[in-house]
């Protein structure tokens, strides 16, 4: 215990957005009751990465008493690797897109109705700690899966929580410690992927594999392979190891 630079978060002004835990590359933020926590000391290298995040200027960076940091919490990630900029720098814009929601979808899924119950919805921006992630049944998809399939909501994602990626052009290691960190910290009931038949597509299947291998989780998964006029080409049902 010594004296050293930390985040400090003020309860009074979190509104519980959410915008701070992904840009914080060590998993020291986190959601509870609905308000941004310091998850422990420890974890918090002081650096500030989240400070521009917070709409509501409720993180400041404080000296005071604090254990001395001993790196990431478990499930981060990536530590080492800084938090990708929202936007360019200089252009004093902070994109919303990694601001956690939860809303109500449509009762039934019918067409033209909504199914999506919360966000952010792209793999690389949801926090492990997410509440709708609690107990959930698990929706993998392609980021073209759903442009390619015109009844994607009401087939596919009633009733599920939606993580979407492209194994083509996102980090794949990155995805992989973000859906194991998901899969470890969250009872996740069952796995539905949602590719496409294109060949990079397939290394969605493989980061679910991996990730199901890395938290030594075993779950009911099923595959839906889509051609790219929309049309279904192959259902499967596997298990994790």
């Amino acid at each position: 215990m010594g004296k050293r630079q930390i985040i400090r978060i003020d309860q009074d002004k979190c509104d519980g957005c959410g915008m701070c835990v992904p840009s914080c590359a060590e998993g020291a933020i986190q959601i509870v009751d609905g308000k941004a926590q310091l998850l422990a000391d420890r974890f918090c290298d002081g650096l500030g990465a989240c400070l521009g995040e917070c709409p509501q200027g409720a993180l400041i960076i404080e000296e005071r008493d604090a254990e001395e940091f001993v790196g990431p919490a478990p499930g981060a990630g990536h530590p080492e690797a800084p938090a990708a900029p929202l936007a360019p720098p200089g252009e004093g814009f902070v994109c919303p897109g990694s601001r956690m929601q939860q809303f109500q979808p449509a009762a039934a899924p019918t067409p033209g109705a909504s199914a999506l119950g919360h966000w952010p919805i792209k793999l690389r921006l949801v926090a492990p700690q997410a509440p709708f992630l609690k107990g959930a049944s698990l929706l993998v998809a392609a980021d073209c899966a759903p442009f390619a399939a015109g009844d994607f909501h009401s087939r596919f994602l009633a009733g599920k929580a939606l993580l979407c990626g492209c194994p083509k052009f996102d980090d794949v290691p990155e995805h992989v410690a973000k859906l194991t960190a998901i899969l470890k910290e969250n009872d996740i009931k069952g796995i539905d992927i949602v590719n496409m038949e294109v060949p990079c597509c397939f290394g969605l299947v493989q980061i679910v594999r991996q990730a199901l291998e890395a938290s030594g989780k075993s779950l009911p998964v099923t595959i839906c392979t889509l051609g790219t006029a929309g049309q279904v080409l192959q259902q499967q049902k596997i298990k994790g190891k």
